[in-house]
């Protein structure tokens, strides 16, 4: 195959996108390279979908390679690649958000898109290259995809905004703010930011429409030299059609359907999902009672003609339901639960109801409710991630889960799928910004929310559940952190944004707009849509309608909690901090870890070391921690002329002294003539092994030190400090030689 090289300038690199090297037998297959980092896209389509199927079968994977970044990684005994890294999974999230409103209704064929580092230069991340390659993949396969669009990711670092910041800017960034778009609308969001206000973030969206229209530009060039012909409708797998003969009666029962809307939908104001469903319900029955009498014929009787009602109502009626909803909304500014269109559900907030956790918050907003626990760790407790472009430590991590019974469902529980991880991650970085440093808040905070109801954005009340959890549990965070989910209605060119979205309001023509924030500014943000994308005039004025409700929700938080606690809880970890020179570290471990080790088991404590010689002592019981800090302080303790010991332990006597402990390490000698003022006989008339005594320290000579007691008692009048004889040197050995200098 012949190898096809296309070259544009991207934030002041060159891009090179290579298609006919690699990967002959995929759909099609192409290689960005951007610096040294490189991606590899596929795009697969199965010649035929799976009988039944009742949603499109897309599947877009990122695989993380160890090679890419030159090192052997993994577990000892495997030494490869495991289970997706949680980067891996947010990565291929995002990819998937951004591609998936660009396939045509109704496909049912596999579609499998794999974005595959192949070299990662630790400067250019791989995510946007991703996006890129993966919707270029798509663009010049067979499969059909309304593209084309790419990847954007606009930074800020001191106030200055960044197209394709490098790893390093990112790492000092204000702003990390990620789309997927063709210069004309945005189909995907994903930001984290530290507190941006509402305007600069929209000069932030509207720095990457231009962007994304010159790459697009590439792409159709790529598409026009390179590009596959799409399949034609005839010869792909859709969801099963309705005959002329189906048509017809559909028509019929939506006419009559639509004059009892009012009756049926619209009648429970402020009603529960559950309510709505079961009058849906009796308005499906009461149609099928109807037209089976109506349409029955002398080949198919009346209960015939129900059972072909019921299957047919099962391929049209839940969207006709969801398309009469956005009429409504469009038409009349009428909401099913009777709600102005920036009006939100109930609200209600609460802390500290559950016993024995460090810090509990309970949110309620309308039918979705979560209750999110904060734990408080020793420093040691932190999470180690190791994924291909980093291994780190975090010291505040979010998990979420999303038990059946929140939506009254009964199904199997494997642990936490794409879908958790996905939102437990975006309610993580809401409170990020907001978290106190290490130096004045050295604990471990693990945060997990439990969704026990849900009808609409649970990950935006796991960001409140977890405002509240933290500040109950004593986190001082600088100000409390809200999140409200935002929703579109429309059809064409007619389109209103509603606050606050729930279950029939999510349908065709809508969107997921989930904002978090501060009373200052923009913490997070993620976004996806039903539409084939949104223009910058929908963006720009959801953010007024978003501020209004964020605001609302802030105040409920207040008012559960208006500052975290003074104290963290009782049943909580104390943490002693101490600073230490960094070269006695060794001691403090000991040959093999011996002495750290004996530490934590004879003082019931945990023991975490830094570089920097800082020392951290975490336990459950304040004394036991006092004492292996005065252990470690006693270990690390540099010895003075001058220095005073309260409680120097005798540990051994001879004839001519005793010897005291003074530090773990550090023995002094306490000489007879030192006990106190006067003649001493015998060294065991004053002082006993075992004895804790209260020494000074008169002299360090080589290592060797000496103590006192009667330095430390008042001196009698007329006494006089006699000099110490030195001891008598022990002579030669007859036939030795002397090879002392004069």
């Amino acid at each position: 195959m012949k190898v096809e090289k296309f070259e544009t300038e991207y934030a002041g690199k060159k891009l090179i996108v290579e298609h006919g090297r690699l990967a002959h037998q995929a759909g099609a297959s192409v290689t960005v390279q951007l610096g040294n980092t490189m991606v590899l896209a596929t795009a697969t389509m199965s010649k035929s979908g799976r009988d039944g199927m009742d949603f499109f079968p897309l599947m877009v994977d990122y695989e993380e390679r160890y090679s890419a970044v030159g090192k052997i990684k993994g577990p000892r005994f495997l030494k490869r690649e495991g289970r997706p890294s949680n980067d891996a999974v947010l990565t291929g999230r995002m990819i998937d958000r951004g591609i998936r409103p660009l396939f045509p209704e109704g496909l049912r064929n596999e579609v499998q898109v794999v974005i595959m580092p192949l070299s990662f230069d630790g400067d250019v991340k791989p995510d946007i290259l991703g996006m890129i390659a993966a919707t270029i993949a798509l663009d010049i396969s067979d499969i059909p995809f309304n593209g084309p669009i790419t990847g954007c990711r606009i930074g800020m670092v001191n106030g200055e905004m960044i197209v394709n910041p490098s790893v390093d800017e990112l790492e000092f960034a204000e702003l990390n703010l990620i789309l997927m778009g063709d210069g004309n609308r945005i189909t995907m969001v994903d930001c984290d930011a530290r507190e941006i206000p509402d305007d600069t973030m929209i000069k932030a969206f509207e720095m990457s429409f231009p962007v994304m229209d010159s790459i697009v530009k590439l792409m159709d060039k790529i598409k026009k030299k390179i590009g596959k012909e799409k399949i034609k409708n005839e010869d792909l797998t859709w969801s099963v059609d309705l005959s002329d003969e189906d048509k017809k009666v559909v028509d019929k029962i939506k006419k009559k359907a639509i004059p009892q809307l009012d009756k049926y939908l619209f009648s429970t104001p402020k009603g529960s999902k559950g309510e709505r469903k079961k009058i849906i319900k009796e308005l499906e029955e009461l149609l099928i009672a109807e037209f089976s009498k109506k349409l029955k014929t002398k080949d198919r009787d009346e209960e015939e003609t129900g059972s072909y009602l019921k299957k047919l109502m099962k391929k049209f009626f839940f969207d006709f339901i969801e398309e009469q909803v956005t009429e409504s909304i469009l038409k009349d500014d009428k909401r099913v639960d009777g709600r102005k269109l920036d009006e939100i559900r109930d609200l209600s907030a609460e802390v500290g109801m559950i016993p024995r956790c460090h810090g509990t918050g309970l949110f309620n907003r309308g039918e979705t409710q979560v209750l999110s626990f904060c734990t408080l760790g020793a420093p040691g407790d932190d999470l180690i991630v190791e994924s291909m472009e980093k291994d780190e430590k975090k010291k505040y991590f979010h998990h979420y889960n999303f038990l059946p019974f929140s939506v009254g469902e009964v199904k199997f529980m494997r642990g936490a799928g794409r879908r958790e991880i996905g939102h437990g991650s975006l309610a993580e970085k809401a409170l990020v910004p907001v978290l106190p440093g290490q130096g004045d808040f050295p604990y471990t905070i693990r945060v997990v929310s439990e969704v026990l109801g849900s009808n609409g954005s649970s990950s935006m009340a796991s960001t409140c559940g977890s405002t509240l959890a933290l500040m109950d549990a004593g986190v001082p965070i600088r100000k409390p952190v809200a999140g409200m989910a935002m929703g579109l209605a429309s059809r064409g060119k007619k389109w209103k944004v509603l606050t606050d979205l729930q279950d029939l309001e999510d349908g065709n023509g809508g969107m997921d707009f989930k904002f978090t924030s501060t009373e200052e500014g923009i913490t997070a943000i993620q976004m996806d849509t039903k539409t084939p994308g949104l223009g910058m005039d929908i963006i720009k004025a959801t953010f007024p309608q978003m501020r209004k409700a964020i605001n609302e929700v802030l105040d409920i938080l207040k008012k559960a909690i208006p500052e975290p606690r003074k104290e963290i809880s009782e049943f909580a970890p104390r943490i002693i901090s101490l600073t230490i020179d960094p070269e006695k570290i060794g001691d403090i471990i000991g040959p093999g870890g011996k002495m750290i080790r004996g530490m934590c088991e004879d003082f019931e404590v945990q023991i975490d070391v830094e570089d920097d010689g800082t020392v951290m002592i975490t336990s459950e019981n304040a004394a036991n921690a006092k004492l292996a800090e005065k252990k470690i302080r006693s270990i690390v303790r540099t010895l003075e002329v001058g220095d005073i010991f309260d409680e120097a332990v005798v540990v051994k006597i001879m004839p001519f002294g005793a010897f005291v402990k003074l530090t773990e390490k550090v023995d002094g000698l306490l000489h007879v003539s030192e006990l106190e003022w006067g003649h001493v006989d015998k060294v065991t008339d004053k002082v006993s092994v075992g004895d804790k005594i209260r020494v000074k320290i008169i002299a360090i000579d080589r290592g060797k030190v000496e103590a006192s007691m009667k330095a430390l008692l008042p001196r009698p009048e007329g006494a006089v400090d006699k000099p110490r004889r030195p001891p008598r040197r022990r002579p030669p050995n007859k036939g030795s030689k002397n090879t002392s200098r004069r």
